[in-house]
């Protein structure tokens, strides 16, 4: 991923908190290979990306792809780089999981909808799990419009949107809700 993977102390280690939050805790190792502002295809042509997925020999690997990054102003490359890297996650006896992300003011080429069809439709293909983190935040701030999940830039996610993004991921990963596992990050109350 990039930025929206690594913010405010890895989106990893939130999840990994999560985790060893529940009763029993669950165990988790993860890391993360990430740039800033990097699109999938960026990533897919990073060598140590590759590697990284190798020596990892995760059991899943999750793929952040930054749509409205896409200099081609078309969800076209994100289908193509998701099914390269799943083929090779799959040789690797892993799995994948899309990580939907969301718009935002500084490229508004794509909505949400558009973000959201595109990942329901490779996710579909593939036959993996997407972590619709983007849908989250939409109905967070809905109902509850006063607890922003963006930061000051309304690109990059604040506290509470990374937060959130961990306890979709936790779902989606594991198929149970974190809801009432104690872990809080600091800067988010009960």
């Amino acid at each position: 991923g990039n930025s929206f993977t690594y913010y405010n102390g890895g989106l990893e280690n939130h999840v990994k908190h999560l985790a060893e939050s529940a009763n029993p805790p669950r165990r988790i190792t993860c890391d993360r290979a990430t740039q800033g502002g990097a699109t999938l295809k960026i990533l897919h042509g990073q060598n140590w990306v590759h590697d990284k997925m190798r020596a990892g020999r995760y059991d899943l690997v999750i793929l952040q792809e930054d749509i409205p990054e896409l200099t081609e102003h078309s969800v076209a490359p994100f289908f193509e780089q998701a099914r390269l890297f799943d083929q090779e996650i799959r040789g690797l006896g892993s799995k994948t999981v899309l990580f939907m992300a969301w718009p935002y003011e500084r490229l508004k080429w794509v909505t949400l909808e558009q973000i959201a069809r595109a990942h329901r439709a490779i996710g579909q293909e593939l036959g993996v799990h997407v972590a619709a983190v983007g849908v989250a935040f939409q109905r967070a701030i809905k109902e509850r419009p006063e607890l922003a999940m963006l930061s000051r830039d309304k690109e990059h996610e604040n506290i509470h949107g990374t937060y959130l993004a961990a306890n979709v991921i936790y779902a989606t990963i594991f198929g149970q809700s974190p809801q009432g596992l104690p872990y809080r990050p600091s800067g988010v109350s009960a």
